[in-house]
């Protein structure tokens, strides 16, 4: 992980790992909260929780904690449900018919905004995975030695505006502000260039084979699976944009946190608990592997999903490698800290890009959205669950750009290329 920068004070990783003990002072050693949870006094409100999630690898987390007991360790039952799209997710979000989702980090930003969807209070209660995303290309443009994103510009430029289509998952999403960033870094700018539309995640791979796009982001198994059925390559991992970047969330509803409080702290702790078993070891990472990818989940081949979980990646062009900002699900609780600066990272790209017309009040937008006091709480349950000592964290992207929250206006409007 690389150094929390925050306003010149760095936060190192001992830093990280030590810094449990002093944070957690604030609220019940997690020796006491058992106790407490053990004589129901933190009984949740509602014990059946319906987690909606998309079939990608990284609703691994939600899964296996309905799958390995989790929830039941925190008095609940997590009922996970399988959605079509992530449009679908926000509809039954918004509805009530679920409880909570595995969601796209913007797309749950994007709502409480009024973008993509009618306003709505949201609530961030954890970060569920970091990495793991990618940029795939159709073969056919390796037919014209189009392989990285400096041929690609040549390329699209070389054509009258619009011609090529690239997909992206959801408008306000991370998978549209991974591709969107990509392209701009190489001079193309992603909504006068090109032409962008949205494509559930499993239906890429068919759209692609069949000529409708060139190009799209989406989370993982869908870019190995291109490769696999030989029609597209990884021209690039979204950690590539943005190594250990945040990815999708455990997101619900305000006004559901604010009713179910318990429910929302034990939902957050099975998730962080599962997080954690996943991340603890290979072996871990290949049962879950097995599992997600069975009917009721992901619906692929086992092969397709371990390779990539396990940080074994190659890109369909001859290149194989051990990558070091693989997916991640714990990492020392670094991954699933709410750190207010990630969620207010995608506001600067909503702004960016015209979605916002105005320049919000960053910093009091994610703190309302992103519950670090669940988390907390959450995290003393689960008990060893290191803190930061900083609710923002610091990281240079691919084009050299420092983000670390202190700037998001003047980060927001310094880009070039942009709407």
């Amino acid at each position: 992980m690389s150094d929390s920068k925050t306003k010149g004070i760095t936060v190192s990783r001992r830093q990280f790992l030590l810094s449990s003990a002093a944070i957690g002072g604030s609220f019940m050693l997690p020796g006491l909260m058992n106790s407490a949870w053990a004589a129901g006094s933190d009984a949740p409100e509602k014990k059946e929780i319906r987690v909606g999630f998309i079939p990608l690898t990284d609703c691994a987390s939600v899964v296996m904690a309905a799958v390995k007991g989790f929830d039941k360790k925190y008095g609940i039952k997590i009922i996970p449900s399988k959605e079509s799209s992530w449009a679908t997710v926000r509809d039954k979000l918004i509805s009530g018919e679920l409880d909570a989702a595995h969601i796209l980090y913007g797309q749950l930003y994007g709502l409480q905004m009024g973008l993509a969807g009618p306003q709505t209070n949201m609530a961030v209660l954890m970060s569920i995975n970091q990495n793991g995303q990618g940029i795939t290309l159709a073969d056919q443009l390796r037919a014209v030695n189009v392989t990285d994103l400096a041929a690609l510009k040549k390329y699209v430029a070389a054509s009258p505006a619009g011609t090529y289509t690239f997909a992206q998952t959801f408008p306000t999403g991370t998978h549209a502000m991974w591709l969107y960033y990509w392209l701009a870094a190489g001079g193309i700018n992603p909504l006068s260039d090109v032409r962008i539309v949205v494509v559930p995640p499993p239906q890429m791979v068919m759209n692609m084979k069949i000529g409708n796009m060139v190009g799209y982001c989406v989370g993982e198994p869908w870019n190995q699976r291109a490769i696999s059925e030989k029609i597209g390559f990884t021209a690039a991992t979204s950690q590539d944009i943005w190594p250990d970047h945040p990815e999708k969330v455990l997101g619900t509803r305000a006004d559901w946190v604010n009713t179910n409080p318990n429910s929302a702290r034990a939902l957050t702790a099975a998730v962080l608990d599962a997080s954690r078993w996943i991340d603890t070891s290979d072996a871990n990472r290949r049962e879950t592997a097995s599992v997600v990818a069975g009917r009721a989940y992901i619906n692929t081949k086992e092969e397709i999903i371990v390779g990539r979980m396990l940080g074994q990646y190659e890109n369909g062009l001859g290149k194989t490698w051990q990558d070091p900002h693989a997916m991640r699900f714990y990492h020392d609780g670094e991954v699933n800290y709410p750190y207010l600066s990630d969620g207010m990272w995608f506001l600067t790209q909503h702004k960016r890009w015209g979605l916002l017309t105005k320049d919000p009040d960053y910093l009091a937008v994610a703190k309302q959205i992103n519950r670090i006091d669940i988390y907390k709480q959450a995290a003393a349950m689960v008990g060893n669950v290191p803190l930061p000592g900083s609710d923002m964290r610091s990281s240079v992207l691919m084009d050299g750009r420092r983000w670390d929250g202190s700037d998001p206006a003047g980060y927001a409007n310094s880009f070039s290329v942009k709407k």
